[in-house]
């Protein structure tokens, strides 16, 4: 539903799969007057809209009153492969988000909105999982007024970056979703496009309830 007064958004991995969609949602939604995007450098886009800051991830402020926004939405995410160890994995898929939510909460946000991922689990043996899990259970731990944790499967679209292996298992993934039903729906890969609709539209209230939302209900709720 419309507010009276535009909402601001904050938005922190918008140079990704995911991240660039939903900016673009974000930045054509009457919904929201101000977008700010926190970014490591210049991405070069133009908008009236758009509020864009060079930060340090690494050094985010616990409070700047100049970065209050309603909704944070939280795109950031690697891979062991592209960080290098799991030690600099889980800086950018743990402590990044963390540190993003901690600004939320001293800023008065009133919806937070993360990219997890399928599978994620606190307990589980699997390093990436877990990682995932404890950044949705350290985050759900700060007592944020909303927040989703949305956990798609594999990521469908164009990376600016090269990722050999998630390519071939995408390739594998499209040819044989059509078979994959019932319990193995929610392995189906997912449009980086569909994850950006199901994003907003949670944030914007027709997205269901706040808490972790599954690969096969984002495909649902994010659908054109």
């Amino acid at each position: 539903m419309p507010t009276s007064l535009p909402r601001t958004a904050l938005i922190a991995g918008a140079s990704g799969l995911v991240g660039r969609e939903l900016l673009a949602m974000l930045l054509a939604s009457p919904e929201y007057g101000r977008v700010i995007a926190l970014v490591r450098r210049p991405s070069g886009l133009q908008h009236p809209k758009l509020d864009e800051r060079m930060v340090d991830f690494a050094a985010l402020p616990v409070a700047d009153p100049t970065l209050a926004a309603d909704d944070f939405f939280c795109c950031l995410g690697t891979t062991i492969r592209v960080a290098g160890t799991q030690e600099a994995f889980r800086i950018v898929d743990h402590n990044y988000p963390l540190a993003l939510g901690q600004l939320a909460k001293s800023a008065g946000a009133r919806r937070f909105l993360l990219i997890s991922a399928l599978g994620a689990d606190a307990d589980s043996t699997v390093f990436y999982n877990r990682v995932k899990g404890e950044t949705e259970r350290d985050l759900a731990a700060l007592g944020l007024p909303a927040l989703w944790c949305l956990r798609p499967s594999l990521l469908d679209g164009q990376r600016q970056e090269s990722r050999p292996g998630e390519r071939i298992a995408l390739a594998i993934g499209r040819l044989i979703a059509p078979l994959m039903g019932g319990p193995l729906r929610r392995y189906r890969p997912v449009g980086a496009k569909t994850v950006a609709r199901a994003m907003l539209r949670c944030a914007l209230g027709d997205g269901g309830p706040p808490g972790a939302v599954e690969s096969e209900e984002i495909a649902r709720r994010g659908s054109a």
